[in-house]
């Protein structure tokens, strides 16, 4: 089946793309590497709905009843051995007096812990799209060791992305008293609002528990392949809504000179084909998130876009409840780190409601990695013009530097 639409950049501009992102400054991206940020997909690569599977099976296709109660199936303690060789790792970098932005693989071996990591990065791309690991000793170890041990973890899974238009690639979830309901010019993680399903730019998204809140702040993931098979079996003219390019997300301001405020775009998408292997399957994949939709009213209310149908609210309102119905529910503790996938997961946060100043107890604190995975490393097929760059996707502010602190900011 053809794409949908033919309208897509023309070829010239695409590989200008390209091209620039290989033109990199490394005074400012040390690594060559720069965050590609965000991008309208590619129209002409966008197939119409009945093109889509009427149902997904398949280990990316789950239930939470299928691990809610069996947490050795997706939950991993770390053992002495393994923390003994991440320790070491960390310790060898901190020596390195290298920067935290400068971890790579290279400079952060785990040759023992590398296969499990194998095995569970490919769990996360191509498997059920979650694991939780238990026991990092972030008390033990403080702030900045804890922060050199997870961005090399992460140096396994993907590369890491900037977050925001301030250039964190170590991101930090933490209510900073920002308010929740200005939510055109505030980034919900930065508050204790409740954040609905949703999905990041980004293939994978990382989160260790350096502190929790006291009451709420969990975590709920849903599989969209799962949402995907009820919404065509009871609701499938949402699901058609949900295919089709008709949707604006918002960009907060967080744009380069010359781009757009806003992204039109489609929620659900077939994966493009490979070249190599014509006959593969071509995945759904969904990219949402509900704060980035509903928060346009600036430029609705003015005409310049339109604004949500009856239909539109009404599918924003089936697709969270769906995901309500379906979701697996868990708890971070401390020293806890939650890697989730954004390609066929969403997941959620309960509202949350920190200590009192009197306890002498810290705020709820998550340190966030953006990971990307780009095609020719196993990521999935996506229809934008960066899907093969090594840092695609993140949100990237003309040459804002990449960052990785210690503390909110």
């Amino acid at each position: 089946m053809a794409p949908a639409v033919d309208v897509g950049a023309p070829v010239d501009a695409i590989e200008g793309l390209k091209a620039r992102a290989k033109q990199v400054d490394r005074s400012i991206f040390p690594d060559g590497l720069k965050t590609t940020g965000q991008h309208p997909p590619l129209y002409d690569k966008i197939y119409p709905y009945s093109a889509f599977p009427k149902r997904i099976e398949g280990p990316t296709e789950w239930k939470a009843e299928d691990y809610a109660n069996n947490p050795e199936r997706w939950v991993h303690q770390f053992s002495e051995d393994e923390l003994a060789e991440i320790s070491k790792a960390a310790d060898n970098f901190m020596e390195l007096g290298l920067p935290l932005t400068g971890i790579t693989k290279e400079n952060f071996r785990l040759p023992e812990f590398e296969s499990s990591l194998t095995t569970m990065r490919r769990e996360l791309i191509n498997g059920k799209g979650f694991i939780l690991y238990k026991g990092f000793p972030v008390n033990e170890w403080g702030n900045h060791k804890s922060a050199v041990a997870y961005m090399g973890l992460g140096a396994y899974l993907g590369y890491p992305v900037s977050q925001n238009g301030h250039g964190h690639i170590l991101g930090h979830v933490k209510d900073l008293g920002e308010d929740s309901t200005q939510i055109d010019k505030v980034r919900i993680y930065r508050t204790n609002a409740r954040q609905f399903f949703h999905a990041d730019d980004c293939d994978i998204v990382g989160l260790l528990c350096i502190a929790k809140a006291e009451f709420g702040g969990e975590s709920d993931v849903a599989s969209i392949h799962n949402v995907w098979n009820i919404l065509q079996a009871e609701r499938p003219d949402v699901a058609e809504l949900l295919t089709q390019p008709v949707w604006y997300f918002d960009r907060k301001g967080e744009v380069s000179q010359g781009e757009d405020p806003y992204i039109k775009a489609a929620v659900f998408y077939l994966e493009t084909p490979d070249p190599a292997d014509p006959a593969r399957e071509q995945r759904v994949y969904c990219k949402w998130d509900p704060y980035f939709v509903r928060s346009l009213t600036r430029f609705s209310d003015k005409g310049i876009i339109p604004p949500l149908s009856p239909a539109q609210d009404e599918a924003v309102k089936l697709l969270e409840a769906t995901c309500e119905r379906v979701k697996l529910h868990m708890i971070l503790d401390i020293g806890d780190i939650q890697f989730v996938a954004n390609t066929h997961t969403l997941h959620a946060r309960t509202a949350y409601r920190d200590f009192g100043p009197d306890t002498g107890m810290p705020r709820r604190h998550l340190m966030r990695l953006w990971l990307s995975v780009p095609e020719s490393e196993g990521g999935w097929r996506l229809p934008y013009w960066d899907s093969d760059e090594k840092k695609r996707g993140g949100i990237q502010v003309d040459d804002t530097p990449p960052v990785a602190r210690l503390e909110a900011d």
